[in-house]
């Protein structure tokens, strides 16, 4: 039998089954290949089944092992790529065999540089923690979309620019929180098309950090934002794209945009939508729409509350049910309340709840540390404030997760 490493990619084409593979040293690990699968996880052990493959961050990795994978076309396989961890020799792999898309979680102790710009990454997806080192990045020098999420203090970008950037910082979970100021990023400011992520309910982004980025022709936003009056000095754009927006009172008329010719509004609040159709509609008799226009699924304030006022919605289907169920008992249990006991009670026979779900993790337990904040506002017949701290005590007494 051939060498792992040196078998031929038609010897692997269209195969499902077990494959060992010389990933951090001989026959180190079994890829379990699945027709019509074209991603692979990489990462540590506490991902659990999150990941396919567990590498300890530090482990160098051959990543020339999937040379000998191809997708039933024949092209390189896999066609995505998550990996937690800081071996870079993906970069250099990728020099000579193009990755789709990447999507990269540094785990970083300190300020580490890192060199991409010989690689041909056509995606490049940077997720970066609270903690760490900065990663100081030389960006590729093809066509490249770059997207970063998390603690963008922690990223320095340098050299050629994307043709697409997306941010999604990290913002909290609460609407009242003071606005989000987007930090410094640099060179990345040259961009001309930008896309800002948020969640629809959160703590807002402030749109006066657009005035840092003085090229931009596209722009589309996800999720909660303030100051759209700030849209007005962006003149320039011919593509605007609005979606999961709660609140766009303040959303400048599209005649601000003269060169204007895509637009999209998609799962926007019912009011400002209606009023962005006559608007479009208004536009297209002086001037038609060369691209695609369109103003879709408009929604009322209760849509925004079921949909998205419980932190459960990116659960999986089961646990998520539960959840909600659990939530819903609280809450009932909570409007009963007529002193801080039973508040406790309540939120202790919530939490308790979890103790003995699996698939409970980081993620969840935080998501479920939120949930209690919010029951604590809920309505009650107490007679005063039940004290966020209280209620946090409460829960991490009685958790075990």
């Amino acid at each position: 039998m051939p060498n792992d490493n040196q078998m031929q990619p038609a010897e692997y084409e269209f195969k499902d089954g077990c494959y060992p593979i010389n990933l951090t040293g001989p026959r180190s690990h079994t890829l379990v290949r699945k027709l019509g699968v074209g991603s692979l996880s990489i990462g540590p052990s506490q991902l659990g089944k999150k990941v396919d493959l567990h590498v300890v961050p530090e482990a160098p990795i051959d990543w020339t092992v999937f040379n000998a994978f191809a997708t039933p076309a024949g092209s390189p396989w896999p066609r995505f790529l998550y990996y937690s961890g800081n071996d870079t020799g993906f970069l250099d792999w990728a020099q000579k065999r193009p990755i789709e898309e990447m999507t990269w979680a540094p785990v970083l102790s300190g300020d580490t540089m890192v060199d991409a710009s010989q690689s041909i990454i056509y995606g490049l997806h940077i997720q970066l923690d609270q903690d760490g080192g900065r990663l100081i990045l030389k960006l590729p020098k093809g066509h490249f979309r770059l997207n970063v999420s998390g603690e963008l203090l922690r990223l320095s970008a340098t050299g050629n620019m994307p043709s697409a950037l997306t941010l999604a910082p990290r913002t909290s979970r609460r609407k009242d929180d003071p606005p989000f100021i987007l930090p410094d990023v640099g060179e990345l400011h040259q961009v001309t098309n930008l896309t800002l992520h948020n969640t629809p309910l959160g703590q807002p982004i402030s749109l006066d950090c657009l005035d840092r980025f003085p090229n931009l022709d596209s722009l589309s936003l996800w999720g909660n934002f303030c100051n759209m009056d700030s849209l007005a000095r962006h003149a320039r754009l011919t593509n605007l794209e609005l979606r999961f927006m709660s609140d766009l009172e303040d959303l400048p008329s599209l005649d601000t945009w003269p060169l204007l010719d895509r637009f999209i509004a998609y799962n926007v609040e019912e009011t400002t939508g209606k009023r962005l159709r006559q608007q479009m509609k208004a536009r297209a008799k002086t001037r038609p729409w060369t691209d695609h226009a369109s103003v879709s699924q408009l929604r009322k304030p209760e849509w925004w509350t079921t949909e998205f006022g419980r932190p459960f919605s990116s659960w999986p289907k089961r646990l998520a049910k539960l959840a909600n169920e659990a939530y819903n008992v609280a809450q009932a249990s909570l409007a009963q309340a007529r002193s801080l006991a039973d508040a406790e009670a309540a939120i202790i026979a919530f939490t308790v709840r979890f103790n003995t779900l699996k698939g409970i993790e980081t993620t969840e337990r935080e998501d479920l540390g939120e949930a209690v904040w919010q029951l604590s506002q809920s309505d009650h017949l107490i007679g005063q404030p039940i004290p966020e701290e209280m209620a946090q005590r409460w829960f991490d007494a009685a958790r075990e997760y």
